[in-house]
């Protein structure tokens, strides 16, 4: 499992991972409230990319890149 320093970091190698086989990926994550910690992991079974973060813009981030998830699952190019 490997965990990436940056937010910019993770997001390329996510979807970079997502697009080269949308149906073996699966995207998670996790919020601890006691330490105020997000934590991502996206996983095709071979590689696992994760990300930890307490910083407010870097949530915010997060929900903008899982919306651009949720817009190539509903795009209507065939994967």
């Amino acid at each position: 499992m490997t965990y990436l320093d940056s937010w910019e970091e993770f997001e390329q190698a996510a979807e970079r991972l997502y697009l080269q086989d949308p149906k073996k990926c699966r995207f998670t994550h996790q919020y601890n409230h006691a330490a105020g910690k997000l934590q991502m992991k996206m996983t095709d079974n071979h590689m696992c990319l994760q990300f930890k973060t307490g910083e407010a813009e870097d949530m915010k981030k997060m929900e903008k890149f899982v919306n651009n998830l949720m817009r190539h699952m509903a795009s209507k190019e065939i994967h």
